[in-house]
């Protein structure tokens, strides 16, 4: 694991160590106060054995954004690119080749000087732990929309990878999953009328042949899966359009059959499709299709991935 401390104003003393357990005080602020951030990103493991990071450049300024509306010391960006390439060249034997496999990267950052005031840490630990990972979701998806329970509010920190947003959605989604859903998908804090994003992912909705997702916002994470898919899919002639998109609109594609697929994005899953969809207490199917969207951009994205294809996009960081 990757670790650096950040004390007396700057980050200081990098350094690589065995992966294992930490000390921390009883009143470390991380504790107490939950400044917390992290970052979710794969390397990924061709046939020839080399191996790829996808679009760090991206994770890390996000790691920042969220570090700075945290009140958290950014972390220098040629520092945390020189610390993944490093780590991952020493536990590149952990990369496993073949479709499907992954090494999952998670950096992180808590705040842990001790002490209960309210008020920001002085002390941080940043760190960049590992783990090998297959598929996430192996079916698709059975998603409740939310009426009730909110995922962000407008002016928080919905945008940011906070641990909070993670915890504060564990308890409806359990609700969601003892009515026999996988993920809720989150609407707006305001009206519940708009649909913004599904569990821990980005949602897209096919409308006839358009693929429809929400704008990013302070409510909405700025997902590395969700804005490639959409480039991919505008390089592939398919028409993507960016706005809010209403839970009545939904409504109606689906009971006029121009709603052909819901499907999720985001860095543990890649994608994953949407079978049903509840609502009011209600159930509804979406149909089967053999050449569906989401598959389509699941290989497209996989095989810049894997190195299968050329990287038009520059997207690949060979390690």
């Amino acid at each position: 694991m990757f670790c650096c401390t950040f004390d007396q104003g700057q980050w200081q003393n990098p350094r690589i160590a065995a992966y294992g357990p930490i000390s921390l005080d009883p009143s470390a602020k991380v504790f107490h106060y939950g400044q917390a951030i992290f970052e979710g990103m794969k390397a990924f493991k061709d046939d020839n054995n080399d191996v790829f990071l996808f679009r760090p450049d991206q994770n890390i300024k996000r790691f920042n954004k969220s570090a700075s509306r945290l009140a958290i010391p950014e972390f220098p960006e040629d520092l945390f690119l020189e610390a993944l390439k490093t780590l991952i060249d020493l536990d590149r034997n952990w990369v496993k080749s073949g479709h499907g496999h992954a090494l999952y990267i998670r950096p992180f950052v808590i705040a842990t000087e001790n002490g209960v005031a309210a008020s920001p840490s002085a002390r941080y630990e940043f760190m960049i732990v590992l783990s090998p990972v297959t598929a996430y979701y192996s079916e698709k998806l059975k998603v409740l929309i939310a009426d009730h329970y909110s995922r962000a509010a407008d002016g928080g920190v919905g945008f940011a990878k906070a641990a909070g947003n993670y915890a504060a959605q564990f308890y409806p989604t359990n609700l969601a999953r003892e009515k026999g859903y996988h993920q809720v998908i989150w609407t707006d804090a305001n009206s519940h009328e708009f649909l913004e994003e599904a569990g821990t992912m980005n949602v897209f909705f096919r409308i006839g042949d358009t693929l429809i997702t929400a704008p990013t916002s302070d409510r909405i994470l700025d997902g590395v899966t969700r804005k490639s898919l959409i480039d991919l899919a505008r390089e592939m002639h398919i028409e993507v359009s960016v706005r809010k998109f209403s839970v009545t609109e939904l409504m109606e594609a689906h009971n006029s059959g121009d709603l052909k697929e819901i499907f999720g994005s985001g860095t543990a899953a890649t994608i994953s499709a949407v079978s049903a969809f509840g609502h009011k207490d209600q159930l509804y199917t979406l149909p089967e299709l053999t050449d569906s969207y989401a598959d389509r951009l699941k290989k497209a994205l996989q095989d810049i991935q894997y190195n299968r294809a050329t990287d038009p996009f520059g997207w690949r960081v060979k390690i």
